[in-house]
């Protein structure tokens, strides 16, 4: 199939590629630099420059791929976790992309075609209740250090979701492992960056609707996930 993947070169992007093309898709993969969509062609994804607020150019980047699928994987975050304040400045960065860029890719994708729609949240945004959280808890967009994170991933869920594609929301546990700000769990509700990347192979074709993907550690469930996905926290890239 051929599938247009914004944010290949993110953290989850750069192990989910291999698992597509392993698979025989056509992959077209969007990033914001000429350099890295070189890196991308030289490792078998069409690379394209795309920005996600340049509605018009992101039309005809995604009309150009033809994809039946659309892959939704971009952030705005500082590769490694080493300045608090760089932090806390890009959060308000990724919460446009996750309100006006999706608004602009959701469009693209209908535009193109589409028929299906993954989009990467967040599992540590659930209102304080009883653990694990399934996917009908509400989420906190009352107050709390996240609130613009949550609010924004939010507002990115109802969009995917009132699409009239085949919608896809996976709420990943706080990433580990390669690419990710660390090597280990450090944070609950967890997940391996190759695990994660997994769940959105998985999503091509199975599953719909909103999928808790974390580690099984007893904060979140993720029974509907590996049920329907066949999602396992355990899965690993070859090394």
């Amino acid at each position: 199939m051929n599938i247009f993947l914004a944010g290949a070169s993110g953290a989850i992007g750069r192990r989910l590629t291999p698992l597509l093309l392993a698979a025989g898709h056509e992959v077209t993969g969007s990033t914001r630099t000429e350099k890295v969509a070189r890196e991308l062609e030289s490792a078998g994804v069409h690379g394209v420059v795309a920005d996600v607020f340049d509605a018009d150019a992101l039309k005809r980047a995604v009309a150009a791929a033809r994809p039946e699928i659309v892959i939704h994987q971009l952030t705005d975050l500082p590769r490694a976790l080493t300045d608090e304040k760089e932090l806390a400045a890009a959060y308000p960065r990724n919460a446009r992309i996750r309100i006006e860029g999706t608004r602009n890719l959701v469009a693209a994708a209908k535009a193109a075609g589409a028929r299906r729609f993954i989009v990467q949240s967040v599992a540590f945004a659930y209102a304080a209740g009883r653990e694990p959280h399934v996917e009908t808890d509400p989420l906190n967009v009352a107050d709390g250090p996240r609130v613009v994170t949550v609010r924004a991933a939010a507002d990115m869920e109802q969009q995917v979701l009132a699409s009239g594609m085949e919608p896809v929301v996976l709420r990943y546990g706080l990433l580990y492992g390669p690419g990710t700000w660390t090597e280990g769990p450090a944070r609950k509700p967890p997940v391996h960056v190759d695990a994660a990347a997994h769940a959105a192979f998985l999503a091509v074709t199975r599953g719909s609707g909103i999928y808790n993907i974390a580690d099984d550690d007893g904060t979140v469930s993720i029974g509907k996930a590996r049920k329907e996905l066949g999602f396992d926290p355990a899965f690993r890239l070859p090394a």
